[in-house]
């Protein structure tokens, strides 16, 4: 591909006109920031053509030795140690936030107010009123918005939302979801980490999977108005890394019961102790037509059941297949059966942020925004609180 002012040429007969650069500036290099990194590589030469090339214009990181490293592995131009200096520098238009819950409010506030376009990793902040300052500050300055809750852009999730608004499912009944992982169980021997500490995560398993499956639930049932919970801390303390032993202050899991606005009951559930698990994100959606199954270790499938289908002695799901062209996003990927990964979902989340930005469409209600992050935040910290006081509570956004 050829630069000319400030435009990148695609080469290729579909490439009609020039896509704008947006320069990124990248918070963070560890877990999300390799995926995020490797989305905005992947994306212009396979969703074809890109609504815009995104450059790497800068990463930071506390850690210079580790982010110079970063920068020059992923390919940025330029790194820094401190992220007020990034969002200073001219050339970085969307601030990608990759960092810890707690390095999530002040940057992404600031970045709005130097009039940055934001995609910030999930959960959006420690609490509510956390999440609320953040919000403010988006829609003060009018900047493009999006929380990474890339499951949304799963062809499955897509899919599914597709046959709901459709009125293919009938009215709702139920939603109930789980997302259950292993990793710091006692044969782990994980140490305190970040994710294990209040002030740094403001929750554990709830805020790490929980906000997954809670706005899934926003995403294809609708609001949640009241909720009913437990939570639980298995190891209440772990050795720090100078040999002491920290203090775990965040829940291990949680169960909850909710009521969805439009009359719907749902289950959700998180935990990072469940032996076995890896990445076991499962949801299931009854209607008075038809129910869904859906597996993240499973992410290109749907489990479809339809009421009257089928003569009775044969009715059962059916195992569907989403990697028809036809399907959500597979148009840039490959011929049908050819699977795609958990790491394609943020190719899609970020195509479409870039559409957004460069031709001023709105972020939602495909994308999640900052609103859909604080709404999501509300029924965590409605959850916790069930979960102290032993009572149900009320969900006010």
């Amino acid at each position: 591909m050829s630069e000319s002012g400030g435009f990148t040429t695609m080469a290729g007969a579909r490439a009609e006109k020039e896509a704008p650069q947006l320069g990124v500036g990248m918070l963070g290099y560890a877990f999300m920031g390799k995926a995020h990194t490797n989305a905005f590589k992947k994306l212009p030469y396979m969703i074809y053509p890109p609504p815009a090339v995104p450059t790497l214009a800068a990463i930071c990181g506390r850690n210079e030795a580790a982010t110079a490293e970063a920068a020059r592995r992923y390919g940025y131009t330029r790194y820094y140690t401190d992220w007020r200096k990034m969002l200073e520098d001219p050339a970085v238009k969307l601030f990608d936030n990759g960092g810890p819950n707690d390095a999530h409010a002040e940057p992404c506030i600031a970045a709005a107010q130097a009039g940055k376009h934001i995609l910030c990793e999930k959960p959006l902040a420690r609490t509510a009123e956390e999440s609320k300052t953040m919000l403010d500050a988006v829609n003060k300055a009018g900047v493009k918005h999006m929380v990474a809750f890339n499951y949304r852009f799963v062809p499955a999730i897509r899919q599914a939302r597709l046959l709901i608004e459709s009125g293919a499912l009938g009215r709702i009944y139920h939603f109930r979801a789980m997302y259950l992982q292993e990793w710091i169980m006692p044969h782990y021997n994980t140490p305190m980490i970040w994710r294990l500490d209040k002030k740094a995560a403001g929750s554990g398993a709830l805020g790490d999977l929980g906000a997954h499956i809670i706005d899934l639930a926003h995403y294809l049932v609708g609001g949640i108005k009241g909720v009913s919970a437990m939570a639980q801390t298995f190891i209440k303390n772990r050795p720090n890394a100078d040999g002491s032993m920290g203090t775990v202050d965040v829940d291990d899991a949680f169960v909850a019961t909710v009521e969805f606005e439009n009359g719907a009951l749902g289950t959700l559930e998180a935990t990072r102790f469940a032996a076995g698990h890896k990445n076991y994100e499962v949801l299931e959606i009854n209607g008075e037509k038809g129910s869904i199954r859906f597996n993240l270790e499973r992410m290109n499938e749907l489990d479809v059941f339809w009421v009257g289908d089928e003569p009775k002695e044969t009715q059962g799901f059916t195992n569907v297949l989403i990697s028809e062209g036809y399907h959500p996003w597979w148009e840039h990927w490959w011929p049908q059966g050819h699977m795609i990964g958990w790491e394609h979902t943020f190719v899609h989340e970020i195509a479409h942020l870039l559409d957004c930005i460069v031709n001023d469409k709105a972020v939602a209600p495909i994308g999640a925004t900052f609103e859909d992050g604080y709404r999501a935040a509300v029924v965590c910290d409605a959850i916790l609180e069930s979960a102290q006081g032993k009572k149900q509570v009320d969900v006010k956004y």
